[in-house]
């Protein structure tokens, strides 16, 4: 019997109940959700930054919901200052769209590719992000997620996009 690779990230009790009310609220605002992930990519160290949520388990690419009246560029680019302190320096390369099934059956996920930033300051943990850090690619964190390791294998390891997130 194969395991989910899912099954640990998945939330459940308050942290669960508390994802699930913030997408009822995104779903009641806006029928299809729309959201934004970015890898940023640091050639010189060969490393990308990954967040871990307060909320969610699991060290994910930094990202979230295009607001209505927002670009797609746009939410990344605030989503990138807010959850780490990270500018553009040059526009971000649109990599892929996905499904993110997971979430629900109307949510979809623009992947983008940084090499162009700054980061203004290292990101201090607040009350969305408990932690967030640059990692060479040979040694992710521990808890990586599976949606996150995929980017990762399609952009440096030449994996076929999935229509999935």
């Amino acid at each position: 019997m194969a395991t989910d690779p899912e099954k640990a990230f998945r939330q459940t009790g308050w942290a669960g109940l508390r994802a699930r009310l913030f997408h009822l609220y995104f779903v009641l605002r806006r029928p299809m959700t729309l959201g934004v992930r970015g890898l940023i990519y640091d050639t010189a160290s060969r490393s990308v930054f990954l967040i871990r949520h307060t909320y969610v388990p699991g060290w994910q690419l930094p990202g979230g919901g295009v607001e209505v009246a927002e670009t797609l560029a746009e939410a990344l680019a605030r989503e990138l200052a807010e959850e780490g302190n990270i500018a553009l320096t040059a526009p971000p390369v649109l990599r892929s769209m996905h499904f993110n099934r997971r979430a629900s059956r109307r949510d979809h996920v623009g992947f983008y590719l940084i090499e162009h930033f700054s980061q203004t300051a290292p990101k201090l943990p607040d009350h969305e992000i408990a932690e967030a850090g640059f990692f060479p690619l040979d040694r992710l964190p521990e808890g990586t997620t599976p949606a996150t390791l995929r980017r990762i294998a399609e952009v440096f390891g030449g994996e076929q996009s999935s229509p999935y997130w």
